[in-house]
């Protein structure tokens, strides 16, 4: 075996197994990489994430890179990035939220030519939400490089999208339909294509996009580098593969990075009719400083919208029937923190790049996983931390397991905080509102505008009623809180998660059947409802039980307890 003369902190090889010494100075293979060490031979060591300036891109980008506060590559960056310098087609397969777009974007730029007015790139995404995001972060990148980076999608005029790219454009980045709409316009012209981005391909599958992403690619000249990005991999992704692409290298994030350790997942089992109330008492209580809320259909995002409002938060929704600007605003005013509870179905929110969410709350359980992945992944980033609280029906516990079984994390139960709970966490919140807005200088000088009244005031009634009536004006009772409606949805069907491993065959559900029966007994909690493989019948003799005794199932000793901490949102 040759020694080992490199001086790098780390270096990475293929082909390693052993321990290499070299005079006073240990060698240690960890993951893959070598490492030196000159105080100890066996210490454990992390595989250490690689850095932008590690992965030979200009100074250029770079500096923009740096700018934007960015330092470790994330690993479908690190995997990807090389490839595409490389100039090999690549296939990625990794969430929403991973960072796939500077995963194709940099590469992309780094290629780029902008001497020549040329169409050099085309990415295809499958919303406008996610086109308009992925040309804005082109276009940061490639600022200082120069780079022109066009936008173009349904619900907006065609003509000024037009005229956009008449004034020139390096990277077009689009919707199917509105690019074969350009296309048919003889409005964007592709034969100078050297990079063909297709992004979250398995949601323009869903969509039904296929037909129009087959003929946009028999547009692209065929010696042009294709780089395909999607969550999952299902058969017609596979046949694009193998049809457009040359011997692609295939890059796939690993099912344990898909959820982050920085966000915590809980579940609350409760019947369809008490989940908005309890979703309100829960953001009374934890005061989200931004949330989103997923509902599964347009009309659900509506109601859901319209109930917030009513109970005095500041909501808005977004969906695929909303026009392109009203969208836009909305995310804009969510961004900026004019609002601060955001509702979205699933397609609307695909992709969305937003700091500072700090919880996500799914009203409705998605019936694909990789869905629940999206949309936890809007909360958690950059490093902070996250919550996201899933409301799940009895009837759709098995998609709970499923979920549980794709993420390799299992989520706790919740105990709901109570009105009163909800009421002491709003009282919390104005008297620390009162109490800043007394130190508040600028506040205190308008004061003397008010004496004389006050001091009328004060002659008729006590300090204490005085205080009382304006508690009674800033925070809501909640024996008079407005009633709001929603219309109920069919649950899910019932579908049997399916057992796990070395559980004696009752798979995992009925191992932790078994935990929560002694805990729940012991410690007067509540338990969670377990699919068996008897199917249908076994769970009816449970419900059967239930409505004999007349005791609902109750929760686990592992459960979060409320007495939260509140957080200070000011005015509403």
């Amino acid at each position: 075996m040759s020694r080992l003369h490199r001086t790098d902190e780390h270096c990475c090889l293929r082909e390693a197994s052993c321990l290499l010494f070299e005079g006073d100075s240990s060698v240690i293979l960890v993951g893959g990489y070598l490492t030196l060490d000159r105080e100890a031979s066996h210490l454990p060591l992390e595989r250490r994430n690689m850095k932008f300036n590690e992965l030979n891109l200009s100074a250029e980008l770079l500096a923009e890179i740096e700018k934007a506060g960015f330092v470790e590559a994330s690993p479908i960056q690190e995997k990807t990035i090389p490839l595409a310098l490389e100039g090999k087609d690549v296939i990625g397969q990794a969430q929403t939220g991973t960072g796939k777009t500077a995963a194709f974007g940099l590469p992309t730029l780094e290629k780029i030519r902008t001497e020549e007015n040329t169409i050099q790139a085309l990415v295809i995404a499958p919303t406008r939400e996610l086109a308009v995001q992925s040309q804005e972060e082109l276009f940061r990148f490639g600022r200082s490089k120069g780079v022109k980076v066009r936008s173009v999608y349904g619900g907006s005029s065609i003509e000024k999208q037009i005229k956009a790219l008449r004034s020139g454009a390096h990277i077009v980045v689009g919707t199917p339909g509105r690019l074969l709409d350009l296309i048919k316009r003889k409005a964007l012209k592709l034969e100078h294509v050297e990079t063909l981005i297709l992004d979250e391909a398995d949601e323009m599958l869903n969509m039904g996009f296929l037909d129009d992403i087959e003929a946009i690619i028999s547009r692209v000249p065929e010696s042009r580098q294709t780089l395909l990005f999607s969550a999952t991999m299902p058969d017609a992704i596979k046949r694009i593969g193998v049809q457009f692409m040359k011997e692609p290298e295939h890059v796939k994030i690993a099912a344990k990075e898909l959820t982050t350790e920085l966000v915590d997942q809980y579940y609350i089992r409760i019947k369809e009719q008490e989940k908005f109330d309890t979703m309100t008492r829960l953001m009374d209580v934890e005061q989200p400083e931004l949330a989103i809320v997923f509902g599964r259909t347009k009309r659900r995002v509506d109601e859901l919208t319209r109930g917030l409002k009513i109970r005095g938060f500041r909501a808005e929704g977004i969906h695929g029937d909303l026009d392109q600007g009203k969208r836009l605003r909305v995310l804009r005013d969510f961004k900026n923190g004019n609002l601060d509870v955001l509702v979205a179905t699933d397609v609307a929110a695909r992709g969305l790049d937003i700091s500072g969410v700090t919880h996500v709350y799914n009203y409705d359980i998605p019936q694909d996983p990789e869905s629940y992945v999206h949309r936890i992944g809007r909360t958690g980033r950059a490093g902070k931390s996250g919550q996201s609280i899933t409301f799940v029906s009895p009837n759709e516990m098995g998609y709970l397991q499923i979920i549980e079984n794709l993420t390799k994390k299992r989520m706790k139960g919740l105990k709901p905080p109570t009105a009163e709970e909800a009421f002491q966490a709003k009282k919390s919140v104005a008297l620390k509102k009162i109490e800043r807005d007394f130190a508040d200088e600028n506040i205190r000088g308008n004061f003397e505008k008010f004496g004389k009244d006050a001091r009328k005031l004060a002659a008729e009634f006590s300090p204490e009623e005085l205080a009382m009536y304006i508690l009674s004006l800033t925070v809501q009772d909640p024996d008079s809180l407005p009633e709001v409606e929603i219309a109920r949805e069919k649950p899910l069907p019932f579908k049997y998660a399916g057992g796990g491993k070395g559980h004696g065959g009752k798979g995992r559900g009925g191992d932790r059947r078994r935990r929560d029966n002694n805990r729940g007994d012991r410690e007067g909690r509540g338990r969670r409802d377990n699919y068996k493989r008897h199917g249908r019948s076994d769970r009816f003799e449970k419900e059967g039980r239930y409505r004999k005794d007349h005791k609902k199932p109750r929760n686990t000793s592992s459960e979060k307890k409320t007495g939260f901490v509140i957080r200070n949102k000011g005015e509403r």
